[in-house]
């Protein structure tokens, strides 16, 4: 088991856990505060319920950051890339991230399309763009 700080609680010690624990630490060191993150956030859809493994959130509690998160040995396909867009519909946020713990991607949402990031911004610099 381990600890996951977000849900408050003690969770199963998999894989994708560890990589979701490590990217939340990764979040907070790019100044996220804790209370505007949330882990395995349900949304629901008409059709399917889905589970986000991390939502960041902007000061105003509406959604900033998806993150998709894979277990180390699972390769960022372009069918992860549809799974963080599906949730993308139901929450709409600026942001999209795709992590395995060994590879990261990060996309905003600049027009009708998302554009890939060079590196993590920083949550104000998240916050502040339109």
């Amino acid at each position: 088991m381990t600890w996951d700080p977000l849900r408050r609680k003690e969770v199963a010690d998999t894989p994708e856990e560890r990589v979701r624990q490590w990217f939340i630490g990764v979040l907070e060191q790019a100044g996220v505060p804790a209370g505007l993150m949330g882990s395995e956030v349900a949304l629901d859809n008409a059709a399917k319920a889905y589970r986000a493994d991390i939502v960041v959130y902007d000061r105003s509690g509406q959604p900033l950051a998806i993150v998709e998160c894979k277990r180390p040995g699972v390769s960022i396909t372009k069918s992860v890339a549809e799974q963080a867009l599906r949730y993308y519909g139901v929450l709409g946020a600026r942001y999209i991230m795709l992590t395995n713990g060994k590879n990261t991607y990060i996309y905003r949402k600049e027009g009708d399309a998302f554009v890939s990031c060079d590196a993590l911004p920083s949550y104000e610099m998240m916050s502040c763009q339109p």
